[in-house]
């Protein structure tokens, strides 16, 4: 049977519009069941702890169980490849951190994109860290340090918690812009312990982890890595102050497969950045040695992708190769 033009077009018009409506809909009655928020990473740490805060907050707010899973492994590409691989309906999440970022680069044969794969949802923190030495340490700042490297080129040791971790790429990024040469030792555990003892002279360390020893006078913090001066520090410098332009830290957010229908994405970014203005929690950011980071999905996708273009090229320049 021949459809008249007009009732053809009609038609057509009401199949387009229906993927739109069944979205908006979607998004209406969304959460309808338990939502999985995938955490690269063991339970205990940092990036648990935050998908723990926020996940709370959302079964509050929308009614249904977010429930934490921790999947790790491979830096937290197990994790990640998980959710980038599941249904884009909203009821699998991750808790991205900038180790997505540095992965993209760090590891050459992974499975998926991140920057392609993954849907930004929103932004939660951004976090500093402290450089670190030993109380004997010659170097009393970030200047006098500098020339005692340059004075011992190669033998000044520098902790982290392993190859392609914080205070690895953190500290490479030190070394590029000071030209200075410090040789890295990667542990498999916490270094601080070592540090404290006085076997390692230096590491970059998160400022949430060190932040007990450093107010006790247990360990010399010469230099925060933000930007600015960290709230929780203002007495400490900023290694940027004494090498401009340096710039390090470390952030987390909540991401989705691609694909996941934006009504939802909006839905969640605009009750996590309704939870970034609670007292409570930016206090406990703010304990945490963070700062509250708030951005629309938009805005969060374009910060990821400059992040990972900043740090892909220190990666590539210092070699640094996952183990």
């Amino acid at each position: 049977m021949k459809l008249p033009r007009r009732q053809f077009l009609h038609l057509a018009a009401g199949a387009v519009t229906l993927p739109a409506v069944s979205h908006f809909a979607w998004a209406q009655t969304y959460p309808s069941r338990p939502v999985r928020i995938v955490v690269p990473f063991p339970p205990g740490g940092v990036v648990d702890l935050y998908a723990r805060l926020i996940g709370q907050w959302l079964s509050e707010r929308l009614g249904q169980p977010f429930i934490i899973e921790n999947r790790a492994g491979a830096g937290g590409n197990v994790g990640t490849e998980a959710v980038v691989r599941a249904a884009p309906d909203g009821y699998t999440l991750l808790q991205l951190t900038s180790a997505n970022a540095w992965n993209a680069t760090l590891y050459d044969k992974l499975s998926f994109n991140f920057i392609r794969d993954n849907a930004p949802v929103a932004s939660i923190y951004r976090s500093s860290s402290a450089l670190l030495v030993h109380l004997s340490f010659p170097a009393k700042s970030v200047p006098e340090l500098i020339a005692y490297a340059k004075a011992n080129p190669g033998k000044i040791n520098m902790a982290s918690t392993g190859v392609g971790t914080v205070g690895h790429v953190y500290g490479e990024l030190f070394k590029m812009m000071a030209g200075v040469d410090m040789f890295h030792i990667p542990y498999r555990g916490w270094p601080l312990p070592d540090l404290l003892a006085g076997q390692v002279p230096l590491m970059f360390e998160p400022i949430g982890s060190s932040l007990e020893y450093i107010r006790t006078g247990k360990v010399r913090a010469l230099a925060v890595t933000s930007a600015t001066r960290a709230e929780v520090l203002p007495d400490v410098p900023t290694v940027d102050e004494f090498v401009p332009g340096y710039e390090a830290s470390g952030w987390q957010g909540v991401g989705a497969p691609r694909n996941t229908p934006v009504e939802i994405v909006n839905k969640l970014n605009e009750e996590i950045n309704a939870a970034l203005t609670d007292p409570k929690l930016k206090a406990r950011i703010a304990e945490l040695g963070g700062t509250v980071f708030a951005s629309s999905p938009a805005e969060f996708r374009s910060f990821i992708a400059a992040y990972t273009e900043k740090w892909g090229k220190v990666i590539r320049a210092a070699n640094i190769k996952p183990e």
